[in-house]
């Protein structure tokens, strides 16, 4: 997955970081501080799971301006990305290819809104 994130140089011009989290609790905090273009969110995550995250930072006063993609266990929890704000989901396993396309097109169009 991180190799195919890594392709997203290509359409950006600048090497990804990445920035890991050990929990929701934790993704939230280094959301908030480090304002990356793009959060990946593991459903399963320990204390505040990803759609509590997504929740948290989309449904904040000021909404966090980043991309937010839940990755999920089962298709049934789509409604729950839906309703937790995240930008994108998938179940896994995940096509790291077409996560890559996704988060360069949701990228995209969030640099193209702030023009």
């Amino acid at each position: 997955m991180a190799t195919a994130l890594r392709s997203l140089e290509r359409g950006t011009g600048e090497p990804p970081l990445f920035v890991h989290a050990k929990d929701g609790v934790q993704g939230i905090r280094l959301a908030w501080r480090e304002l990356p273009d793009v959060v990946i969110a593991d459903e399963i995550a320990s204390r505040a799971g990803a759609f509590a995250l997504a929740r948290d930072l989309k449904g904040a006063t000021e909404p966090f301006p980043g991309v937010i993609v839940i990755l999920l266990e089962r298709p049934q929890d789509a409604w729950l990305a839906e309703w937790s704000g995240a930008d994108a989901w998938f179940v896994k396993p995940v096509n790291p290819f077409e996560l890559v396309d996704t988060i360069t097109a949701s990228t995209s169009r969030i640099r193209e809104e702030a023009v």
